[in-house]
């Protein structure tokens, strides 16, 4: 099976610091780390992994950050060479810093990702119209993100949707989504609805139905996913982790995961059903792209759990 994703990739730089520094103090004793991110390329190389044929269309600068991340994706078997360089921007990176409670603070450069529009999008036709199952996420420009959907409906290639970070979308953009999977908190803001009031998830997914002729799939962290699917409306049980050791990245590694199930064939529910196993195992390990699981890792290690 074949997946085409069109979406971010950066770089976390994160300190860990006793306490937040006060403005003009220089604060020493941190812990330093670094790593590859980016919900484009997390998400493929999660269903790299999971077995499928992989092209990648984001933007990078012509920087160390950027060659790093094509020895990356060559590493994880990702076909990167729509990918475009900036000679004039850097590649993206996020300053995070995490207090001793967990509290962060964070400020990200997009660099590159800004340069990333529609003509860019339109040099990645053929690669949209031979996949599956074409993913898009929207850590890059809105235009780009339209200009993706729009192509995969014009080329007959399904569409999904990863709403996050969440904005409200264009009218143009909703009946070009196949599948949408936003989270709780991201539901309301795609809606145009104030999110600090409380929603019922219920409510939430015939809202989005409603909006388009696709799928929706809301999912719920610990309480697993609700799905509207061809005007049913299902539950998917949330898989148990006993011990939750770092949740970035469980949202990419679901993403992934439905995307391949999808490109197989499998319904919607049983796609969801995998992805919240993917999901689940990510949680158990530090890091992003250490914890993305192999299709191994999910029918031994949490597949026999079930």
């Amino acid at each position: 099976m074949k997946i085409a994703v069109v979406g971010s990739y950066g770089v976390g730089l994160t300190m860990r610091v006793a306490r937040m520094p006060e403005a003009g103090e220089t604060l020493s004793g941190a812990q330093f780390d670094s790593g590859p991110g980016g919900k484009g390329s997390n998400q493929a190389i999660g269903a790299a992994r999971l077995g499928a044929e992989v092209n990648l269309l984001t933007a990078v600068g012509d920087d160390d950050y950027g060659r790093a991340a094509f020895e990356l994706w060559a590493q994880e078997k990702v076909g990167s060479s729509h990918v475009v360089v900036s000679t004039e921007a850097a590649t993206m990176v996020g300053f995070i810093l995490v207090e001793p409670s967990g509290e962060n603070r964070i400020a990200i450069a997009p660099g590159a990702l800004d340069t990333l529009d529609a003509q860019a999008v339109a040099t990645f036709r053929d690669a949209i119209a031979a996949a599956d199952v074409l993913v898009v996420s929207m850590e890059i420009p809105l235009p780009a993100v339209v200009a993706a959907l729009r192509l995969g409906r014009e080329t007959g290639t399904r569409t999904l949707l990863n709403p996050a970070p969440a904005q409200p979308l264009p009218d143009e953009a909703w009946p070009l989504i196949d599948v949408i999977t936003p989270n709780q908190s991201e539901a309301p803001v795609l809606l145009g609805l104030d999110p600090d009031h409380g929603h019922d998830d219920e409510d939430l997914v015939r809202l989005l139905a409603g909006r388009t002729a696709g799928s929706v799939v809301l999912t719920r962290g610990g309480a697993g996913a609700l799905l509207f699917d061809d005007g049913t409306l299902t539950t998917v049980a949330p898989v148990r982790v006993e011990n939750v050791v770092d949740t970035t990245g469980a949202g990419d590694s679901f993403t992934a995961a439905l995307a391949v199930r999808l490109a197989e064939g499998a319904s919607l529910a049983d796609a969801a059903e995998t992805a919240a196993r993917a999901g689940a195992h990510t949680v158990t390990t530090a890091g992003v792209i250490p914890a993305l699981p192999t299709r191994t890792d999910l029918d031994d290690e949490i597949g026999a759990t079930q």
